[in-house]
């Protein structure tokens, strides 16, 4: 399994804990309210859910989420397909979220990890928090000993470039000793969705997770009718 669809497996779970959800809706939730993915098409999420199905994770029913059942059916129109979380796969959610190991560093990993601290205990929060920020501390040291070696050899836009990149670095720094901060005091963020604290900030330093310039892999207008 790659680390992209590995990291989509997780967000879907994630959203599906919290309610039961069609296709299209969790299309939406995983392109707009986590905000931790670049645009992503139905052939992407379909199979991940065809695999969580086939895995015992997920469960298919007909359309049956709150909406759905307000909804007055259309003649000619098949129902939706509303997946659910099952026993099985709230405890491998689970299991995904107590995991610390040096993969939830990484720039979308991580994001994808904070989205859903609000289901995570305090101290596998602090863990994560301060891997991710040691794995900066150590991209920092390494850009800034590369801008020594090579900034005589640079132009200038070049080098301005590249400050920008370790300054975003350095805010991020910033940003999870705010953060582990606040965990150690016992404090928790409060008033905020499951993604908005990573909608808020940009939790991949210098590389970047936000949707590709020209990037149209998810532009396709919704099926209504998915399954």
């Amino acid at each position: 399994m790659s680390r992209r669809s590995g990291i989509l497996e997780f967000a879907v779970l994630g959203l599906l804990r919290e309610s039961p959800m069609h296709g299209y809706e969790l299309r939406k939730r995983l392109n707009t309210s986590l905000g931790v993915f670049r645009a992503f098409s139905y052939g992407t999420l379909y199979p991940c859910l065809k695999t969580l199905v086939a895995n015992g994770w997920l469960i298919e029913e007909p359309g049956s989420t709150p909406e759905d059942a307000l909804a007055a059916p259309l003649a000619g129109r098949r129902a939706k397909i509303v997946y659910r979380l099952t026993a099985e796969g709230k405890e491998h959610f689970e299991e995904l979220l107590s995991q610390t190991g040096p993969d939830a560093y990484e720039d979308e990993t991580f994001a994808a990890r904070f989205a859903f601290f609000g289901q995570t205990s305090r101290d596998v929060r602090m863990r994560v928090l301060e891997g991710r920020r040691s794995r900066l501390e150590e991209r920092l040291e390494k850009m800034r000993a590369s801008l020594v070696r090579t900034r005589e050899r640079l132009d200038d836009y070049t080098l301005e470039l590249q400050r920008h990149g370790m300054e975003s670095v350095e805010r991020e720094v910033r940003w999870l000793n705010e953060l582990i901060e606040s965990e150690r005091a016992g404090r928790d963020l409060k008033g905020s969705p499951s993604g908005g604290p990573a909608q808020q900030h940009n939790t991949s330093g210098s590389t970047g997770v936000l949707p590709r310039p020209g990037d149209t892999s998810g532009t396709d207008s919704p099926d209504e009718t998915a399954t």
